[in-house]
């Protein structure tokens, strides 16, 4: 089992809690017709918080994964690697739990960064904020 977070792109997402969470089920059916590895569909905003958060949290697949010799050159780099899912309009992101507090503080910068919404799925009381700082209630 893994530590779920997600970002979303914020003018595609429902503005209350019971809305945004039929919205989160749909998305997470992954029934869109394209490759969930790629970055390519995803909207800017989240493309580029991509870019910016797999230098710390690499992929597991796809064209960004790191290749054999950046684990010999980095033994802790297995628990930073991420299971991501790259939606239309989010990004699903699955980390160690070993790296959990550190994967939710900089996803969440990050996400306030590139002006994309957060969602913490793993989380107790699975908050849902926007850029602004402003939560889904």
């Amino acid at each position: 089992m893994s530590y779920d977070l997600m970002v979303f792109e914020k003018t595609k997402a429902p503005k209350t809690r019971k809305e945004f969470m039929k919205w989160y089920d749909k998305q997470t059916m992954w029934e869109e017709e394209h490759n969930y590895q790629s970055v390519n569909v995803t909207s800017p905003a989240l493309k580029e918080f991509f870019m910016e958060m797999i230098k710390t949290f690499p992929p597991m697949n796809g064209e960004f994964a790191p290749d054999n010799n950046a684990f010999l050159e980095n033994e802790n780099l297995e628990s930073y690697l991420t299971d991501y899912s790259i939606g239309y309009d989010v990004i699903y992101a699955g980390f160690a739990w070993s790296v959990a507090e550190e994967a939710y503080e900089t996803m969440r910068e990050l996400a306030g960064k590139h002006k994309v919404g957060f969602f913490d799925v793993s989380g107790s009381s699975g908050d849902i904020i926007l850029p602004d700082g402003t939560k889904i209630e």
